[in-house]
């Protein structure tokens, strides 16, 4: 019956795998490839590291494993934040369809200045150029 369930767990991962591999050659910009890959690459690495701790029912692996799960879940998704914005502030086009872009109004690509939109007005001021450097 275990063997069933293991064989499940792996077949669901290596889906979820699959899936993800997929959504990363198929869909149109960084923002939704990033997303796919942590959604679906993370429940496959899980379900396949929870089918490994079944089926060799050892502390010690199941230990590894679990760690291993704990790890991805707090990794993947702030991975894929950094990723996503540093190409966001790199300059690497949305996709077409993008319907909203809430850094648009708040990132100065200038200066690379991210705003919470806490500030006021003032104190997004572009600073002055033209002033002379030299006194």
């Amino acid at each position: 019956m275990s063997e069933i369930f293991v064989s499940i767990l792996l077949l669901a991962g290596a889906s979820f795998m699959v899936l993800a591999a997929i959504g990363i050659v198929r869909l149109p910009d960084l923002p939704t490839r990033m997303h796919a890959s942590t959604k679906a690459g993370a429940m496959g690495a899980i379900l396949t590291m929870a089918g490994v701790a079944l089926h060799f029912s050892d502390s010690a692996v199941a230990a590894r494993a679990i760690a291993f799960i704990v790890f991805i879940l707090l990794t993947a998704p702030i991975a894929a934040h950094v990723i996503g914005r540093a190409g966001y502030f790199t300059g690497i086009s949305l996709w077409s369809g993008t319907t909203k872009d809430e850094l648009r109004e708040r990132y100065d690509p200038d200066t690379h200045k991210l705003y919470s939109g806490l500030e006021t007005k003032t104190d997004r001021a572009v600073p002055d150029n033209n002033r002379d450097s030299s006194g």
